[in-house]
């Protein structure tokens, strides 16, 4: 059924998930007339809830320190279950339990539980990523971490070794894999891949680097996505900011060589287009942007086999990783049309004239016509840039006045179809793909679906017209350009300064390997060819 198993480490990814899981739950339909596109086998598995009745839950681990599920409980409506008998072992009097106050629900969690009419979320009222879930999980997919405390002063989850040092630990006590991960990796048919959302800027990172050491121990030929989440520099100290950047550092050497494809993502620091309004310091907010764009680029791997349009994960690296040494990827998005009053749409981003809408048609045009010497004018741009291009200290600058020169880009499409167009074949693909290398031009792959990216009640009020329409068309893509050499090389500057004697050699040179991928065959000889 090629089954996708979702780890989410750490608040920032379970906000950023359960986004994304409202979402997929949005595709379920409930009538013998209606019929969903999205396959939802490959995100949900079955099962058997407390009375009997079969259940629906994601295939998903959450891991998050004490006090950041908030009001979610692990036993939910679905599982049921009496309180275990109190073992009293060899003391003879009387047990005593201490409970640590529980939080309150909040009123739009009250509300989805009573049936009735939810109120409008705000950035005071979610205080939890719980605050505005509407899905229920597995027992088997809540995984409290009770050795640190959320937002600890005392011990706080900020560094890389911590995170590095807790996974150890409790492998070495639990066997995590073998435990929390094996069950469901084992009742899929046949697993299409893993994806791990994560931040990579604090312990997160470690404590992904070594799950991804065991994964790989285990499945080392499954295919595995890593969203790696940022939090960017903005008032952040100096000696913060200096950790942050080693975390990421360390985070990119050990994790990046090990991904199947590595998706780093941060809020953008440009300007954000006219139609996004969103409150940088909510989570909620922040989260919910990251997830559009997360859930419509990775929305053709979980479609209908019917449907045509299915895109595997391994098709999607395939048309990325172009030399083999290039996984790390830029995400980007684009809303593209204009929602009507009466909830129906019409081509064209939410800010664009008239004669400029619809890149897709417009990029599609092109691809079809004789392409310039460069091959660049042929791939579309996009509003909204998630890839970090700041490392804290200074907004990166470019080594040259050279335009950044993409290997291969993937570039979906959230359109109505419209009437007399038509797909290419597989075989056009494949005659394109050939004709592309051969020249050196990008590779580019599209992908259209005619599911527009629902607007629920969970997400937050950050795209125009949100009030009056119920979806919005969402164009993204993956690229893999030389722009990622840039970053890196930064980030390896700055280890001599913030990672200490023993093992800055070593993350250096690593990083220096990661670069260089992304700049054979581009950088090397091009001034002698301007000759």
């Amino acid at each position: 059924m090629h089954e996708i198993i979702t780890l989410q480490l750490g608040q920032r990814s379970n906000y950023l998930a359960t986004h994304f899981w409202n979402t997929q739950e949005s595709y379920f339909t409930y009538s013998a007339d209606e019929e969903s596109l999205v396959d939802h086998d490959i995100h949900f598995r079955p099962g058997i809830g407390a009375d009997g009745t079969e259940t629906f839950t994601p295939r998903t681990l959450i891991y998050d320190l004490k006090g950041g599920f908030g009001s979610l409980r692990k036993i939910n409506a679905l599982y049921e279950i009496e309180e275990p008998a109190v073992q009293h072992g060899v003391w003879n009097g009387p047990a005593v339990i201490q409970r640590q106050a529980a939080i309150q629900q909040s009123a739009y969690q009250q509300s989805l539980e009573e049936g009735l009419d939810a109120p409008q979320l705000t950035t005071q009222s979610v205080r939890y990523w719980s605050d505005f879930n509407k899905v229920y999980f597995n027992p088997k997919s809540i995984v409290q971490l009770n050795e640190h405390e959320l937002s600890s002063a005392l011990m706080p989850f900020d560094s890389w070794g911590v995170g590095e040092d807790l996974f150890n630990s409790l492998d070495k006590e639990h066997d995590l894999l073998d435990r929390d991960l094996r069950v469901f990796a084992e009742e899929a048919d046949h697993m299409q891949g893993i994806q791990i959302i994560a931040g990579v800027d604090d312990a997160w990172g470690g404590f992904a680097a070594r799950y991804m050491d065991r994964i790989r121990d285990e499945y080392g030929k499954t295919t595995v996505y890593f969203w790696g989440l940022e939090d960017g520099f903005k008032s952040v100290p100096r000696e913060k900011r200096f950790m942050r950047l080693s975390n990421i550092a360390r985070s990119l050497s050990e994790i990046a060589p090990q991904a199947s494809l590595f998706i780093p993502m941060t809020l953008p620091t440009a300007k954000l287009p006219p139609y996004v309004t969103i409150d940088p310091q909510s989570p909620w907010h922040v989260s919910g942007l990251l997830s559009a764009a997360l859930e419509s680029m990775s929305l053709p791997s979980r479609l209908k086999m019917t449907n045509g349009s299915r895109q595997t994960m391994d098709r999607l690296i395939s048309a990325l990783n172009i030399n083999g040494n290039q996984n790390i990827a830029k995400l980007r998005m684009s809303v593209d049309q204009t929602a009507a009053p009466n909830g129906h749409h019409r081509p064209g981003r939410l800010d664009a004239p008239v004669e400029s809408r619809d890149p897709r048609l417009r990029s599609q045009d092109r691809s079809d016509q004789n392409l310039p010497a460069d091959g660049e004018s042929a791939l579309t741009t996009f509003d909204m840039d998630f890839f970090p291009v700041e490392t804290g200290e200074q907004t990166r600058r470019r080594s040259s006045n050279k335009e950044p020169h993409v290997f291969g880009q993937a570039e979906g499409y959230r359109v109505p179809e419209l009437p007399g167009s038509q797909k290419a074949t597989e075989e056009d693909e494949g005659y394109d793909r050939a004709r592309r290398r051969a020249a050196g031009l990008p590779l580019i792959q599209r992908t259209t679906t005619p599911l527009l990216f629902p607007l629920l009640d969970s997400f937050p009020h950050i795209f125009a017209h949100a009030s009056i329409t119920p979806s919005l068309a969402i164009s993204t893509s993956l690229s893999t350009d030389t722009t990622v050499a840039l970053r890196v090389k930064k980030l390896q500057s700055i280890v001599s300064r913030a990672v200490g004697i023993t093992e800055r050699e070593a993350l250096s040179n690593s990083l220096g390997e990661i670069a260089e991928a992304y700049e054979e065959g581009w950088d090397s000889g091009s001034d002698e060819d301007e000759d």
